[in-house]
């Protein structure tokens, strides 16, 4: 079917293109019964205002990008991600946005997405996601002009609004939590390396290791996938010190490492505690169920939503800080079974 125009909806009401836009876009110049009659049948055709011709006019795009480097394969198993894309569609689709969502392999190429989206006026702002440190994605859409919120510590983000929690306050509960119950080697399986977030759990991971008097951990970067996670799982698993504790950088990388212990016939929590970042019915639906720490992620992706809205609209923007992640303990963290090993 050919899509309406104007000049279609102008023969059947017997009247000009002029006056068929001014009655669309309420203007002076047609009478009321008109202007009526005109949108009725507009409506009845199922018209609806060209999107490239509404941005020649100074018109907002009514909706907001989200550009993801990851494997698409891992966005479409990992909670986390959609979690907080329903988050931010709470708030979108309550003021009539849309979210245009595309995955890209490099930095480089999310750049020349934004470029294009803004140059073409699909999108008023974007989202910047799993920020690197000096992360040249924040430079390259200041430059544009291009309104952004960053979801990611603010040290990251430069003159753009940020919205984060302290990763490190949950990393630090979590790893008290293990030398309370008498762990002494402790491994972590995080995500990869360059990400701002990783590396503040990085740090506080050893720091607080440090301060338990506990050896430094083993600490394997991955690229978040089950596959990766499983593999090194098993690597620590099966080398000369063996952990006792074990703390993933998300839930898909914990339920892998459980299968894999479960396939070394380690008992789960006796020979092995295991916990995850962050919760999802993944973490509560295994055997043993997982120590997860816990957090309202759509709130989250809410939050970020009406904080780029309020950017659009022309408004002040802050840093907004979310409550961080808390541990909640399950069936897969218990002390040490035995006090040798620990």
């Amino acid at each position: 079917m050919k899509r309406p125009t104007m000049a279609d909806i102008a023969r059947r009401a017997g009247v000009s293109k002029v006056a068929v836009s001014y009655a669309l876009n309420d203007r002076p110049g047609v009478s009321d019964a008109t202007r009526a009659a005109v949108k009725a049948i507009a409506e009845e055709l199922g018209w609806r205002p060209n999107s490239a011709a509404r941005v020649l006019g100074g018109a907002r795009a009514q909706s907001v990008g989200l550009v993801v480097r990851r494997p698409a394969r891992t966005l479409g198993v990992e909670p986390f991600f959609m979690e907080f894309v329903s988050g931010i569609e709470s708030v979108l689709s309550a003021r009539s946005y849309a979210l245009m969502l595309q995955m890209v392999d490099s930095h480089e190429q999310e750049s020349a997405v934004h470029r294009r989206w803004w140059g073409e006026g699909r999108v008023d702002g974007v989202f910047l996601v799993d920020l690197h440190s000096a992360d040249p994605r924040v430079r390259a859409v200041e430059e544009m002009g291009l309104p952004a919120v960053v979801v990611g510590p603010p040290e990251t983000s430069m003159s753009l609004p940020s919205v984060w929690s302290d990763d490190g306050e949950s990393m630090r509960e979590i790893v008290r939590y293990l030398a309370a119950l008498g762990h002494r080697r402790v491994a972590r399986v995080a995500g990869p390396a360059a990400l701002a977030h990783t590396a503040a759990r990085d740090a506080v991971m050893l720091d607080v290791c440090r301060e338990a008097g506990l050896p430094g951990p083993a600490i394997v970067h991955t690229d978040y996938t089950g596959d990766e996670g499983a593999r090194a799982a098993r690597r620590l698993l099966i080398g000369p010190d063996r952990p006792t504790a074990m703390v993933f950088d998300n839930d898909i990388m914990a339920v892998a490492a459980l299968s894999v212990a479960q396939e070394l016939r380690l008992d789960i929590p006796g020979d092995l505690s295991i916990v995850a970042w962050d919760e999802s019915p993944l973490t509560q639906v295994v055997r043993p169920a997982l120590s997860a720490v816990s957090r309202d992620i759509p709130a989250y992706g809410a939050h970020a939503a009406e904080a780029l809205l309020s950017l659009i609209a022309g408004e002040s923007v802050t840093d907004v800080r979310e409550a961080h992640a808390r541990l909640v303990p399950r069936g897969s963290t218990s002390p040490p079974a035995r006090t040798g090993a620990a």
